[in-house]
């Protein structure tokens, strides 16, 4: 493609998402993507090489807070961190739209409200195939069309599960998936949660929305191209991308769909005379209001009694959503983790694979998460041409109050062992908000259509333009702010 009308840096959630929503208009669509598509290998199953070795993480390397070198555990291949993801297809609830106080804090709300985004949610589910239900969460938003699939089956271990915790006075539900299980079991009996997706077991980025929108002549792929710099003339209109290997790529609109950090980074690394603090950052807020979930892994054990499941991801409960249970502010949700393993549990505690292996036998792998708080101070900058990540964490104590309530109802429940760890600050779970979404261009980056304040040709589609965290996976809100952002697009530009 010699020209395009738009260029989209980056094929995750948000870019793929919206170039399947584009492709219709006739209009040339070029995804740009720094990796390379995931091919099947020896290692797609293999946790050793997944968990202990890293075999699938990026060479690469930022500095946190204290100034100290990490591998920051994102992925860079086509579809983005979906090719990874535990693929829960989640909304955010109607109250994560509104402002609302927190034990640490308080939530701004967004400048859209739920009603909004209703109908792309919808979309967004049937455009990945979710597998769910809007029957069995007190706290699910209503829903104006239903799931396309009823939901994944709990594996008997699970179903019992469910009903210890419904006998504890839990409210369990199914977890909206985007997960074809017999196709993602037919290549291997793992879970599917950190694994790569190389089979079309799970509705990723590439294979359900990337993968419609390339049916289309007028879309192209352009792979192992790294955005380096984006190009603005005097007047503020972005001119190009400036791409390794390929040199200065023009469109008169640019979709910058990188991911939270890498986007901002792109943001910042493109400043010139007009623009010294860096593009579409007028109002300093570029880079800053990094979050990301606050997250503990908790295993319930009984030494007498084996968990047989392959996958487990398949049960949620949002008991401590909305409230603490006594009218206090919220705590979180839970859902389970995708079946931990003996290898898995010995790469991430260096236990001796022996005892790894009895523990993992027995435990029932959940995952707590606690909405973080959007700081000014926790934020993205570029020092020297290496990104800097300084997250400040917060509402950590409302965190470990649902990793305490969980371990009581677990115990409750009849496992009399209850183990927990948090995620290290540097492992990327969620992460989001540093190019926030707002009305006002003094202090948000994009309006309320994912389009630059700054720069009326630049619109930034990824997870940095959430407003907050909430305490869900943020997944399928992305794809649902694509589709809205690329039906104004065809609206508003491609009208004439």
């Amino acid at each position: 493609m010699t020209r395009a009308d738009v260029i989209i840096i980056g094929s995750g959630m948000g870019g793929s998402t919206l170039a399947a929503t584009l492709a219709p208009s006739g209009r040339r669509i070029l995804v740009v993507e720094r990796g390379e598509r995931l091919v099947p290998s020896p290692q797609d199953r293999d946790p050793k090489a997944i968990f202990g070795d890293g075999f699938f993480r990026p060479d690469e390397t930022w500095l946190d807070g204290d100034d100290k070198s990490f591998n920051p555990g994102n992925y860079y291949c086509v579809g983005g961190n979906s090719k990874f993801y535990g693929a829960a297809l989640i909304r955010y609830r109607r109250e994560d739209f509104q402002p609302r106080p927190h034990m640490s804090g308080s939530s701004p709300g967004w400048p859209i409200s739920y009603d909004e985004l209703e109908i792309d949610y919808c979309a967004a589910e049937h455009l990945y195939e979710v597998r769910g239900t809007d029957s069995e969460d007190p706290t699910e938003p209503p829903h104006s069309i239903k799931y396309p699939h009823l939901p994944v089956a709990d594996e008997p271990d699970v179903a019992d599960l469910r009903k210890r915790l419904n006998q504890v006075g839990l409210t369990p539900s199914s977890v909206p998936l985007g997960v074809d299980i017999d196709r993602w079991l037919a290549a291997g009996q793992t879970t599917w949660d950190a694994f790569p997706n190389t089979c079309g077991g799970k509705m990723d980025a590439e294979n359900s929305a990337l993968a419609k929108a390339l049916q289309y002549e007028n879309v192209e792929l352009l792979t192992g191209a790294q955005a380096r710099k984006l190009i603005a003339a005097e007047d503020g209109s972005l001119m190009g991308v400036e791409v390794e290997g390929h040199g200065m790529l023009q469109a008169p609109l640019i979709v910058l769909s990188a991911g939270a950090v890498q986007s901002a980074a792109l943001l910042l690394k493109s400043a010139n005379e007009t623009c010294p603090m860096g593009l579409a950052n007028r109002s300093d807020q570029v880079g800053r209001n990094f979050m990301n979930h606050n997250c503990s892994a908790v295993l319930a054990l009984h030494p007498l009694r084996r968990n047989r499941s392959i996958y487990q991801k398949t049960l949620m409960f949002n008991d401590y959503y909305n409230s603490d249970g006594n009218g206090g502010p919220p705590l979180g949700n839970i859902q389970m983790l995708g079946k931990i393993t003996g290898p898995i549990l010995a790469s991430q505690t260096k236990l001796p694979g022996w005892i790894a292996k009895l523990i993992a036998e027995r435990s029932f792998d959940f995952y707590a998460m606690s909405e973080d708080l959007p700081n000014p101070e926790s934020r993205v900058t570029v020092e020297g041409g290496k990104i800097r990540l300084d997250w400040k964490r917060s509402n950590w104590e409302a965190h470990k109050e649902l990793v305490a309530r969980l371990k009581s109802h677990v115990r409750r429940a009849g496992f009399p062992v209850v183990l927990s760890r948090p995620f290290d600050r540097r492992t990327p779970s969620h992460q989001c908000g540093t190019a926030r979404m707002g009305k006002n261009p003094t202090n948000s980056v994009v309006d309320i259509f994912c389009r630059s304040h700054d720069h009326r040709n630049l619109f930034v589609v990824d997870a940095s333009v959430l407003p907050t965290s909430a305490a869900v996976n943020p997944a399928l809100t992305i794809a649902a702010l694509a589709l809205r952002t690329g039906r104004h697009i065809i609206e508003t530009e491609f009208a004439a």
